[in-house]
């Protein structure tokens, strides 16, 4: 899965803290990157069972995802809802 320029920037604008497309390092943005790839590769790992590399991959990105919504939790506790229910992240 190749992502474009294009659709980063939508997902960055989309999920960054300042509503811009250069806001790339803030921990909701990159949510919302690592979200966008984890629902694309688990669609990938439905039609491949046995592809255990992209197993493998889905599941650190998971982790990574899971230690940026930690820290977020624990610096602004509203920015982490509000990130939560507009991505319809389970907690």
């Amino acid at each position: 899965m190749k992502l474009t320029t294009e659709a980063k920037q939508e997902i960055f604008e989309k999920n960054s803290l300042s509503k811009s497309k250069t806001d790339t390092g803030s921990p909701e943005s990159q949510i919302g990157l690592f979200t966008h790839r984890i629902i694309h590769l688990t669609e990938h790992l439905k039609s491949n069972q046995k592809d255990f590399s992209t197993r493998l991959g889905l599941l650190k990105l998971v982790g990574k995802r899971r230690r940026l919504l930690n820290y977020l939790s624990k610096t602004d506790i509203a920015r982490y809802r509000a990130i939560i229910s507009e991505l319809g992240i389970r907690k």
